[in-house]
This record gives structure tokens, sequence and C-alpha cells, in this order.
């Protein structure tokens, strides 16, 4: 059975700790556009937890207790590139684990690798993710490691935005998706926080339930057609 989990133990945690070090950007107002055109009131940018050697301990930390709650029997950590690759690093190292990433593409020169690394066939990979969006990447990386003979049965990322797509996706190709926090819980923390208003939570909150429709709810059709 497969499906798509959140660390509810430590998913509070981890939305302050993105908050805090301004990983997560809210802008109901001014929102961002993604390149699939679809327009954003949050930007998730976790390549910031590189910078705070205290924070990037917490991520670990928290894959670990994931990798225990979950029982998960791991042989070879996998990151995706290239935002995912320092964290899946840092957990090889903490594991003492071979590590190995994806490219988003294959090489077009050498070897034209799009797995870079050395396993065996038929070890157990956990492809490791920064932020899950519609998921089509990581659902590639999934799909290529396990071309080349690799068992995947997890993925795990610091955050999603909890799109039906990315649910949808990773169900089609019977991997579980775990993240260690949710869209949900960040916005939920915010207002906490005070970072947004009561009113601005609500419009946040409203973009997961159907984030290509949006912004024209929301009259940004101007910027959309920028």
């Amino acid at each position: 059975m497969t499906g798509v989990f959140v660390m509810e133990n430590v998913s509070t945690r981890i939305a302050d700790l993105l908050l805090d070090i301004r990983a997560v950007t809210l802008s109901p107002e001014k929102p961002f556009k993604f390149t699939s055109g679809i327009l954003s009131p949050i930007y998730c940018d976790n390549r910031l937890i590189m910078s705070f050697p205290e924070k990037k301990d917490l991520i670990i930390d928290g894959f670990m207790s994931m990798i225990e709650e979950y029982d998960i029997n791991v042989d070879v950590i996998c990151g995706t590139a290239t935002a995912g690759i320092p964290h899946a690093a840092f957990l090889a190292q903490k594991m003492n684990k071979p590590l190995i990433y994806v490219r988003k593409k294959s090489k077009t020169h050498g070897k034209e690798n799009l797995v870079e690394g050395k396993f065996k066939t038929g070890k157990k990979v956990l492809v490791i993710e920064d932020h899950i969006s519609t998921g089509g990447s990581s659902v590639e990386a999934v799909k290529a490691v396990r071309d080349k003979g690799g068992k995947v049965r997890y993925c795990m990322a610091i955050t999603t935005y909890e799109m039906q797509e990315a649910v949808e996706k990773f169900t089609d190709i019977e991997c579980n998706l775990l993240t260690l926090t949710s869209f949900t819980t960040l916005i939920e923390e915010a207002r906490l926080k005070n970072y947004i208003t009561d009113e601005e939570k609500e419009m946040i909150l409203d973009w997961k339930n159907d984030p290509s429709g949006w912004g024209d709810k929301y009259d940004f059709k101007d910027k959309k057609d920028k």
C-alpha cells in the first residue's frame, strides 16, 4: 500500500524553522509565477537551509526519525538535482551509506549518465528531494533509479505544496511520499507568528484547492499573462 504522509510529530517544528530563516516567503497580494504559468502566494527555497548548520542538523534528524518511524530499510541514499543533493549528502554521511544522485537530464557527452554514482542491482534506494510541488521531477528521479535496477519504495522531502497532482503521480508509480512538513502547517504557523492576517491566511489556503485557477479567481490575470 502506497500513500503520501507528513511527519506530524515534527511538522510544526520544521515549519517554524523554515519560516524563521525565511526559506518560505508568503506574498498573497503579489504572487510568484512558476515556470508552468501557475501563480502562487507561496515560495519555498529550502536551499537556504545549507547556510544554517544547526538548522540543517534538525532537518537530517527529522529524516532519521522518519526512517525509524516507517521502518525503512536503506542501502543507498539518492539526491535529486540540484536542491535535493546536499540534504541527501548530509543524510548519507549521517547513516554512513553510499550516495548517488539523479541529473535533471542525461549528459550529452562522456557516458551520458542520468544517474551518477554506483550501486548494485536490487539495492534499496531512498530518494531525497527538498520540495514537492507537482511531483514531476521527483517521480522522474524515482523512475531513473528503478531503470538502473534500484528498488525505490520511498521518496522523502522537506516540504510539499500538497497538490493533488503530486499525490496522483506518486500513487501511479507506487512510491510512498513522506515529508517533514506541509503547506497547511506552514500557513497555520505563519498566522500564529503574525506573518500574515486571517484574511491572507484564507486566501493562501484557498490556493491549494485549485492552484491553476487561483490567479484568475483573485483577479491576477495581468500578471499571469506577462
